[in-house]
């Protein structure tokens, strides 16, 4: 599987990734967007500020990449990237299908993405991954899967990713939601000839949502990589978003709160890589000192009381505006 090559990074922050989430497009719903993208958000500004902090994070040490088929251009913008950065040969590179971009490039469209787990899709966007990532790619993620996702029973779809999976690409799915754990358990259960689909989970964990921990140790255990995503909660865990109990914290490490965010993150032993989804470089290199954040029982402690009930967490998140 392609994150074994990760095993041999021996740089701090080998266990961290860069998603294109927050670049690829001009519009999403974190917080903070408009002092940290500005009023140029043209296809060309966001192509140079994407590959401007590609350059940063492999640099720093950072290999894996992930981008969707619903962020926008990100997998045009990664791949032109790895086009012009021929010495970048040892990087993992993950994509995910199941939405479909539809903001034609405007931050107030009716609908930014729109799901849909039929194979129909899977087929479609598969080969629109293909024209632009080749045989770039090492991981395809079923994108957002829920307890009631039909990808979950679609035994046409299952073998269509057994296919390709037999044929060396790695097949993963990605959750959200408040019953993530559910999906978590149900997605580890899906066979195809008696063998295991999935080989990674990618899932929403941060100080304010661990609903999907005891799953996700779960998953550690039957030999998924598990990737975590949204460890800052959509910008409420960066100043000046912060509770007041993790700036505390940040104070007393010396450290921005985005790392003491991601850091409690990277504290799990189940946790593969932790993505920074950051949209300026400053973001990016406060964002990575995660690696070295040491915290005490005392200060977990403390932050361990930020945590809300999932329902309510991810109500909050729904109600987060595009900008």
């Amino acid at each position: 599987m392609p994150f074994s090559r990760l095993a041999t990074v021996t740089t701090p922050t080998a266990h961290l990734g860069f998603g294109l989430a927050a670049v690829g497009r001009p519009g999403y719903i974190n917080l903070g967007r408009e002092e940290d993208l500005g009023d140029d958000r043209s296809v060309e500004a966001l192509r140079a500020r994407t590959h401007g902090l590609l350059d940063a994070a492999y640099a720093q040490g950072v290999r894996y990449f992930d981008v969707a088929r619903s962020y926008g251009r990100s997998e045009e913008f990664l791949a032109d990237w790895l086009k012009s950065r021929p010495d970048v040969t040892d990087v993992v590179i993950g994509s995910k299908w199941g939405y479909t971009y539809t903001a034609d490039w405007t931050t107030d469209a009716e609908k930014h993405e729109v799901k849909d787990h039929s194979v129909r899709t899977y087929d479609r966007q598969r080969a629109e991954t293909a024209e632009l990532l080749g045989d770039r790619l090492d991981l395809y993620q079923i994108h957002s899967v829920t307890p009631d996702s039909p990808a979950l029973t679609d035994k046409e779809l299952h073998a269509r990713l057994a296919e390709a999976a037999s044929a060396g690409l790695t097949v993963g799915f990605s959750t959200s939601g408040p019953a993530q754990a559910d999906a978590i358990r149900a997605a580890l259960a899906v066979t195809v000839d008696g063998e295991p689909l999935f080989r990674t989970v990618q899932s929403t964990y941060n100080a304010l949502e661990t609903s999907a921990g005891p799953a996700l140790d779960e998953a550690h255990d039957a030999g998924l990589a598990v990737i975590v995503k949204e460890g800052m909660a959509n910008g409420r865990l960066a100043a000046p978003h912060a509770p007041d109990a993790l700036r505390a914290v940040a104070e007393e490490t010396g450290l921005g709160c985005d790392a003491v965010a991601l850091a409690v993150v990277l504290r799990q032993p189940w946790a593969g890589v932790v993505l920074s989804g950051a949209a300026t470089l400053t973001q990016l290199a406060s964002n990575l000192h995660a690696a070295v954040v040491d915290l005490d029982e005392e200060q977990l402690s403390r932050l361990a009381a930020l945590v809300e009930d999932p329902h309510a967490y991810w109500e909050r998140r729904g109600s987060l505006p595009w900008h």
